[in-house]
């Protein structure tokens, strides 16, 4: 008897559970993405149709996600990602499945090249970061680069279609029932398993069909915070042996949890736009195309609790406040400006010795969109960064607003990721139980080995 397993969301989680299942015999596997068959960033200018790095453009999210889009690194260690360790059991089987993953991205064409500093360069970073409380996590990082993702996920694609799995692209699920996926062109399909990993643009609609199933589900602390872009000589010492350094921070103030994250040497800041009309932004990084600066988020960790528990009303309503005061546009203010209780203006930025990577921006003042503990949290972080990217606290040193990485309420499951209705497994970032790509991908084929025991 043939088992009929449906996949929803073609991102890391989908892909890589689809790889692990497609070994199987006697099962008819379908993934379900709403996307295209690959994913692009579409400018919104009349001058381009697809493009890649220029200003007014947003991600169309289909096969492979966003996370691969970006700069597509590679973060090849359990403490990066979610608590990948936790989530396989126990350290050892973590590193397994991240090696697996990593193996696969190079079979289907990433780069060879591995970037993890010496022990010698480590130490004389963690010396640094020691001095003023902050740690310095050394992570082994692989780097696909954003104009090589389509070419790896589409080989990724072609494997799996070669062993007979199907894609319905461009085919919204609108509702998840005990037997079967509702389309929303009204087809449905019939499932024996079903693993819903719609990915962090999912994660709202993944969390009502919980609702609407009974499942239990807890909300999880939103990421809120800037984009920092200095010029790229300022942290060559770094990047060069680690392309996205990890450092994690407690303030001095409010002892709040601050961290760098998504660091795209020599690359550029890009905007992001909301089907809300909310604007925000991210980084990419391209390695046969490179700018002259360095970028990398700053993030506050925010949890709440009674009577406003929902992390991302509250992340919303900084990202609204935001796109309000610049005009639809992200804002972006020198920090020089920003100690000094005074807003930037367009003129302030032409002079300015670095200029921005995105100029589809409006010279503002974030202080009137942050509040004022989020915005104090970010000024002594990066206070304490200069200890050890000296220049980084330069009146130069331009910070863009908002960036924001929102929390999935995490899904209730057992081990194997299968939630309490039988059957229905979830994976990935939409599903709170991963923060980005190797750790989605760690996540899918948990889920998937959860129904290869049921399957056997």
């Amino acid at each position: 008897m043939t088992s009929k397993i449906v996949i929803i969301g073609a991102g890391a989680a989908g892909l890589f559970a689809a790889y692990e299942l497609c070994q199987m015999t006697n099962v008819d596997i379908t993934i379900i993405e709403e996307g295209p068959a690959v994913s692009q960033r579409i400018c919104a200018s009349k001058d381009h149709a697809v493009c890649t790095k220029c200003d007014p453009c947003r991600m169309l999210c289909g096969v492979g996600g966003a996370g691969a889009y970006s700069s597509g690194l590679l973060n090849l260690d359990p403490q990066i990602g979610g608590d990948l360790s936790s989530l396989a059991g126990d350290e050892a089987k973590a590193r397994e499945l991240i090696e697996r993953v990593d193996s696969i991205f190079v079979k289907h064409g990433a780069p060879d090249q591995l970037f993890y500093p010496s022990k010698e360069k480590i130490d004389e970073i963690q010396r640094l970061a020691g001095s003023v409380g902050i740690r310095f996590i050394p992570v082994r990082q692989r780097l696909i680069g954003t104009e090589n993702a389509p070419n790896i996920i589409e080989s990724i694609r072609k494997y799996l279609e070669s062993n007979g799995i199907k894609f319905l692209l461009n085919q919204r699920a609108i509702e998840i029932t005990s037997s079967q996926v509702i389309l929303q062109s009204e087809n449905k399909i019939e499932y024996n398993f079903c693993l819903a990993a719609p990915g962090r643009y999912g994660m709202h609609w993944l969390a009502k069909q919980m609702d609407k199933l009974h499942i239990q589900t807890k909300y999880l602390p939103v990421d809120i915070g800037v984009r920092v872009e200095v010029p790229a000589f300022i942290m060559d010492h770094i990047c060069d042996y680690e392309r996205d350094p990890k450092f994690h921070i407690f303030t001095t103030t409010y002892d709040d949890f601050v961290r760098s994250f998504c660091t795209n040497h020599r690359g550029y800041v890009v905007q992001e736009k909301y089907d809300d009309g909310t604007v925000a932004v991210n980084g990419h990084s391209f390695i046969n195309d490179p700018s002259q600066n360095t970028n990398f988020a700053l993030l506050v960790r925010v949890s709440l609790t009674h009577p406003l528990e929902d992390t991302s009303a509250y992340g919303k309503s900084i990202v609204q406040a935001c796109t309000t005061l610049g005009g639809g546009r992200p804002m972006v203010q020198r920090l020089g400006d920003i100690k000094r209780g005074r807003r930037s203006t367009h003129e302030k930025i032409l002079r300015n010795t670095i200029q921005p990577t995105l100029s589809d921006t409006t010279a503002g003042d974030i202080s009137m969109a942050f509040p004022h503990r989020i915005l104090t949290d970010i000024l002594e972080a990066i206070e304490k960064l200069d200890t050890v990217i000296p220049g980084i606290e330069s009146n130069n040193t331009l910070l863009y607003a908002p960036e924001i990485k929102y929390s999935a309420k995490l899904i209730v499951t057992n081990n194997h990721l299968e939630t309490s209705m039988e059957n229905l497994f979830v994976a990935g970032d939409g599903a709170g139980q991963t923060r980005g790509i190797i750790g989605a991908a760690v996540s899918g084929i948990i889920a998937a080995q959860g129904i290869i025991d049921k399957l056997n």
